[in-house]
């Protein structure tokens, strides 16, 4: 799995783009200067860096070296700094309490069983009263074929969201359709879930 994002990541260009997702974009006005906010599977850095820019302290995780250097180059350029951290998601300490948002866009490269462990360690990861801000595929995207892994069982439903956060209060839950444009990577008409969340 390293090798398969390691080599991705390796042309110049920034796979997924510079710019921020625009649904993360849209929840700006959950930010707060000096919030601790972690950017999972966070890649080149496109996410991270945007949350620099509005004055949070940003974790940025990913177990992509070279994504991660390229994600130090655009925070260079962007004048932020960002706190890395190289890390196998299965396998990091994610600890309790720690964060005040955390931030996790189109992470969908584990099945069922490593999502419900995702899930569960965000959860534990954010302090009360935090936000959690995410944004990934419905199952309709395989038949798109414009971003994301090409299996079913990885995408989310808002049934699915609605049982992993139910013991959260949900502040925005919506399944569209939309094109975007975020690098070669994420590219077209798009099956698209959004969610916020507050513990």
């Amino acid at each position: 799995m390293r090798e398969f994002w390691d080599e991705r990541y390796a042309a110049e260009h920034y796979f997924f783009g510079t710019e921020p997702n625009q649904f993360l974009a849209t929840q700006a006005h959950l930010l707060k200067p000096g919030q601790h906010v972690l950017a999972v599977a966070d890649g080149e850095g496109r996410n991270g860096v945007w949350l620099a820019r509005q004055g949070v302290d940003v974790l940025s995780v990913d177990f992509s070296a070279i994504a991660q250097e390229k994600a130090k180059r655009l925070a260079a350029e962007n004048g932020v700094s960002i706190r890395f951290e190289q890390a196998d998601l299965m396998h990091w300490a994610w600890g309790e309490n720690r964060f005040d948002v955390i931030v996790a866009i189109f992470i969908q490269f584990v099945g069922p069983e490593g999502r419900k462990y995702l899930f569960e360690s965000m959860k534990q990861a954010l302090k009360p009263g935090g936000y959690l801000i995410l944004q990934g595929y419905t199952p309709k995207q395989v038949e798109y074929k414009t971003g994301g892994p090409p299996h079913a069982e990885n995408m989310y439903t808002a049934e699915l969201l609605q049982d992993s956060f139910g013991d959260f209060t949900i502040l925005h839950l919506n399944e569209h359709e939309e094109v975007i444009d975020e690098g070669p990577g994420h590219s077209g008409l798009s099956a698209l879930i959004d969610l916020v969340a507050k513990k």
